[in-house]
């Protein structure tokens, strides 16, 4: 949402930045879901429990091919990879982009705690259902999703430049380089500061977003 004003009108050899109501919606969206896919290196994380065996399995195949939790899945080269096969995939096919949109648009809402935690079975129910539900409304829209894949990509590095302001760190110039960028500099992950500070202000930025982005008086109906 903060780079909008940035790139709205932009344009690009096939790549649009016409960004309406819908086009924020998504691309927030989006850039969320994909904002956990690195921990999908991760046995434990949200991301890799979201769809049971299927990101479970995806996400052993990718600790072993990227070395483990906070590897190669946070790198640019992980960004990159994800973002390019993502464009390819809205080049070859309008289906495959909405299943795409579906599952991220999923993972985003599995990220914010949005569910039951002690029925998994009717959490993931009513996870399908919303994310079905936002999923044909932003496609009856219209939405152009011309920037799927680096809207993907830039979700993946706020993930791990989120990291990096934590104690562990993350070795961005992987395989190149294993270095971890802020390891032992920053806070513990799910600590007092993350969620006493980081996330309320957060959530601000969010709320001030919506209200600076959206024009509300010709959004919403009149009566």
């Amino acid at each position: 949402m903060a780079v909008v004003p940035l790139v709205q009108g932009m344009e690009f050899p096939g790549l649009s930045f016409d960004l309406g109501p819908g086009e924020i919606v998504a691309g927030s969206l989006v850039c969320a879901g994909a904002a956990l896919l690195p921990d999908l290196d991760h046995k434990s994380a949200t991301v890799t429990k979201t769809y049971g065996k299927v990101t479970e399995t995806l996400g052993g195949m990718l600790g072993f091919l990227f070395g483990g939790h906070r590897m190669g899945t946070h790198s640019f080269f992980f960004a990159i990879l994800v973002g390019v096969l993502v464009q390819l995939l809205a080049l070859w096919s309008e289906l495959a982009v909405q299943i795409f949109v579906f599952l991220l648009i999923g993972i985003a809402l599995q990220g914010l705690g949005f569910g039951l935690d002690k029925n998994r079975v009717a959490s993931g129910i009513i996870n399908a259902m919303v994310t079905g539900g936002i999923t044909l409304a932003l496609f009856t829209a219209g939405v152009n999703y011309s920037w799927l894949g680096l809207a993907v990509a830039f979700g993946v590095v706020l993930h791990f430049f989120g990291d990096m302001i934590t104690k562990m760190g993350v070795p961005i110039f992987w395989p190149f380089y294993k270095k971890r960028f802020g390891q032992d500099k920053g806070f513990v992950t799910d600590g007092p500061v993350e969620q006493k500070l980081v996330t309320p202000l957060l959530t601000i930025g969010v709320i001030v977003g919506t209200v600076y982005l959206f024009d509300w008086p010709s959004l919403l109906p009149e009566y």
